[in-house]
């Protein structure tokens, strides 16, 4: 089919990938403007630009070039933005969600479903429409989320299985979409608030935040980051903060640390970060106050 193509990270770029090696014309690319990483002067393309870069298609910032590039149908795969109508109104757009809709609509679907515990998500093919993740539905597939899965490995393996479901059908037809069923829940930005560790909750939920990604608490007064962690069910009598050797009292259960990340320093294993910090029996993580950045 000729297509245009939205999108702007790099599971996006993994689809504009897959849709080219299965042959497809990608008439345009659209994704976000350049962004400034670090603090250099400088700006860096998004992985879809360097994408679209490597595979010798032209690339726009601008989502009304779609209409001009003789393409059939756009396929949109987080690109960051809403669609205007008008566009939607020229050519027609696909969107390859990563939630079972209605569950879900909106910017961070994967870090709301590990968040919450869900026990399954999957992804959705869905006819864009003006409304945030509102349109029909042409076909879904389900998969259930590991116990341990964080939020970066869940997305790229719903990368997976939508360049798969979108090969697949755009090869077959898409058929007629059916509306979404059952009541929606919507997947706002996270805010850092949202990543604190409050270790008086249990420590599943203290892990799934960590699975998120960004987890913070703090240690004396500073921040530190828990980039990854586990579950301990026999604890003993740890109170919520209490640190253990490697283990961290929630309430219930407690909090192995594997590797974290202290302010200012690069990230590293909680045994070399415990080495340093030696803490003093009772002393607790979270007790002084401290922000995320």
């Amino acid at each position: 089919m000729k297509l245009s193509f939205l999108g702007t990270p790099e599971v996006a770029a993994g689809t504009l990938r897959a849709l080219v090696g299965a042959g497809h014309d990608i008439r345009l690319v659209v994704t976000r403007p350049d962004t400034r990483r670090g603090r250099g002067p400088g700006q860096s393309p998004s992985p879809v630009k360097q994408a679209a870069a490597a595979l010798g298609l032209p690339v726009s910032h601008r989502p009304a070039d779609v209409a001009a590039s003789g393409a059939e149908l756009g396929v949109v795969v987080a690109y960051g933005r809403l669609i205007k109508p008008e566009i939607l109104a020229e050519v027609p757009m696909l969107n390859v969600h990563f939630s079972l809709l209605p569950r879900w609509r909106g910017a961070a679907p994967v870090e709301r479903a590990v968040l919450a515990g869900d026990a399954e998500t999957g992804v959705c093919l869905m006819a864009l429409e003006e409304g945030l993740d509102t349109g029909p539905v042409y076909d879904r597939v389900v998969t259930s989320v590991g116990p341990d899965e964080t939020a970066d490995d869940l997305r790229r393996r719903l990368g997976e299985i939508g360049n798969e479901l979108l090969v697949s059908r755009l090869s077959a037809g898409l058929g007629e979409p059916r509306p979404q069923t059952g009541e929606p829940t919507y997947a706002a930005k996270l805010e850092p608030a949202e990543l604190h560790l409050d270790f008086n909750r249990a420590a599943e939920v203290c892990d799934r935040q960590v699975r998120v990604g960004r987890a913070w608490t703090t240690w004396r007064g500073r921040r530190l980051l828990v980039h990854r962690a586990g579950v301990v069910t026999d604890v003993g009598t740890l109170l919520p903060g209490e640190i253990e050797g490697d283990r961290v009292g929630t309430g219930e259960g407690a909090l192995e640390l594997i590797v974290v990340q202290p302010e200012g320093k690069p990230a590293m294993s909680a045994a070399d970060w415990l080495r340093g910090a030696r803490p003093v029996p009772g002393e607790r993580l979270g007790e002084q106050g401290g922000s995320p950045r």
